[in-house]
């Protein structure tokens, strides 16, 4: 015969699976947002942490650097050097094709999650 055993689980570690999971959401549309971001304009990495952090989105500034790089190697980001006045060059991201049409999927995609969600939690 098995036991039944209640688990009490403190407020506060409810608490931090809650940011835990709020965590996990940024991070799933972190490379939405990135593509976008550089859609707009060619820009460099710290104008891209920038528009993140003032959206809320990004907290660690080495989560983007990762995330640049793969973008890269997955064809969707080419990147030039150029002169800066006031230190070294800077590496100045654009997207290509590839990044404009997979942004594009991208935008598709959450539009038709933010409804699915929208129709469960109201």
């Amino acid at each position: 015969m098995q036991n039944n055993v209640m688990v009490f689980v403190p407020s506060n570690n409810r608490n931090m699976n809650i940011e835990k999971t709020k965590a996990q959401m940024r991070k799933g549309v972190l490379e939405l947002c990135t593509l976008a971001i550089i859609s707009e304009k060619d820009v460099y990495a710290s104008d891209i942490i920038e528009e993140l952090k003032s959206s809320d989105l990004i907290v660690v500034e080495g989560t983007l650097y990762p995330l640049l790089t793969r973008l890269k190697n997955d064809g969707l980001l080419q990147y030039r050097w150029e002169e800066s006045t006031s230190g070294p060059p800077r590496k100045y991201y654009q997207l290509t094709k590839e990044g404009e049409d997979s942004l594009t999927a991208l935008k598709q995609s959450w539009k038709e999650l933010s409804i699915a969600v929208d129709k469960i939690i109201k």
